[in-house]
């Protein structure tokens, strides 16, 4: 990536973690670089080009270095996709607004398909069938950014009870089931001990997938 561009993508990184994802324009970046908007439009097309820049340089950071020429033992595939599933969480729980921009920018530049290519190998490795890889990236990936959404947004309030369990205690009495798993429905101080046994679930649907 080239220089100007490199620095284009962590100004508008920085004004995201600044002022949130509304905040990312051509006009604010190119203030922050030093630039007219204009010359910004040399590196990058236009506000959905930026955007699409961005998904790409986050995944791309988590991603694993080139092991080809190392002697090491590689990684099995499950240890990989539970690796970038860490890796992804961590990165939005850093980046809040990282969460909404990849649920709505399709992986289209190298960096961010490069990602995707990378979950796809360890299904293929997994002995997933070819037709259902693709839906079993889908499913891991909106997992794993769905539960760091929650995360940050709120959604799991850590320690406290769910708000869900007072729909138990309603004076008609119309939740029968709430009722039920009042002890059951506080959330976990630890969210990261939900989260891996979450994980090792969805490990276990790739593994029956591979299995049929």
């Amino acid at each position: 990536m080239g220089g100007r561009r490199e620095e284009i993508l962590e100004a508008a990184l920085a004004i995201a973690d600044e002022r949130g994802l509304d905040g990312v324009s051509m006009r604010a970046v190119a203030e922050r670089v030093g630039v007219t908007p204009m010359a910004l439009y040399r590196h990058v097309g236009g506000k959905a080009e930026l955007l699409d820049a961005m998904v790409g340089h986050l995944l791309s950071a988590l991603l694993p270095p080139d092991r080809s020429r190392d002697r090491q033992e590689p990684q099995r595939w499950d240890e990989r996709l539970a690796a970038l599933a860490r890796a992804v969480r961590a990165m939005v729980r850093r980046h809040p607004w990282a969460a909404p921009l990849l649920f709505s920018r399709p992986a289209v530049t190298p960096d961010a398909v490069r990602a995707v290519d990378v979950i796809y190998d360890a299904l293929i490795e997994a002995g997933v069938p070819d037709r259902e890889v693709p839906r079993l990236e889908r499913l891991l990936s909106t997992f794993v950014i769905g539960f760091a959404a929650s995360e940050v947004s709120g959604r799991f309030t850590s320690g406290d009870p769910d708000p869900r369990g007072h729909r138990g205690s309603h004076p008609e009495g119309g939740f029968p089931a709430h009722a039920r798993l009042t002890p059951w429905l506080r959330l976990p101080a630890d969210l990261a001990t939900e989260f891996e046994a979450d994980l090792d679930d969805v490990l276990r649907l790739i593994e029956a997938a591979a299995g049929r």
